[in-house]
């Protein structure tokens, strides 16, 4: 194969979710695009390098100093829902359902990947939550072993300051049947279960 080609499509392959297959698509369809369509591709790819920061407050992406959530004064001021990746707020945000503010922490605690609480966002939260008058911290980890160790960090820290601490109901998905469930995901479903 052309070496350009061959290049492209291993530096596709190298991002998440694509295979070979699907990088070949990629690549002869680019091959095939207008020249047009291409530089604006190319264009785009290198401005969320250089235009896309993170936020100051929140460690979300963001093209301003501040990202679009921390600098909407209709959002609830008093609650923070901490998640590990920023891609976590787009999925929460798609629900409709949360109005307050985010904080990223950038990964979890893993010792397995040499990753402790001093590599995360950790220090910065209690600190928001000292200086902003924060009433509910709301942890939306993922509920695996360390999301668990970073959430009894984050507990561990926040406890004495007197904010409410809670996490995020953590079950059975929507449209699952109860016999693929572990014991641990239907355990947790029934302890998160809510009144009717």
């Amino acid at each position: 194969m052309i070496a350009p080609l061959e290049e492209l499509i291993a530096r596709l392959k190298a991002l998440p979710g694509i295979g070979r297959k699907s990088a070949e698509r990629v690549v002869f369809y680019l091959l095939n695009a207008p020249q047009g369509e291409t530089d604006l591709l190319a264009q785009a790819i290198m401005k969320i390098k250089t235009d896309v920061h993170r936020c100051a407050r929140c460690n979300n992406f963001a093209s301003d100093q501040l990202c679009d959530i921390c600098a909407n004064p209709r959002r609830d001021q008093e609650t923070i829902c901490v998640v590990g990746q920023p891609w976590e707020i787009m999925k929460i945000e798609r629900t409709g359902t949360y109005r307050g503010l985010y904080h990223v922490l950038g990964g979890l605690i893993s010792p397995m990947d040499e990753v402790q609480a001093s590599d995360l966002a950790i220090d910065s939260l209690v600190s928001r939550v000292r200086e902003e008058g924060t009433k509910e911290v709301i942890l939306a980890l993922e509920p695996k072993l360390e999301g668990e160790i970073t959430g009894m960090h984050i507990v561990s820290l926040l406890k004495p300051l007197g904010v409410k601490i809670s996490q995020i109901a953590q079950g059975i998905p929507v449209g699952r049947d109860l016999e693929f469930a572990d014991e641990v995901t239907l355990g947790r479903a029934i302890k998160g279960r809510v009144e009717l």
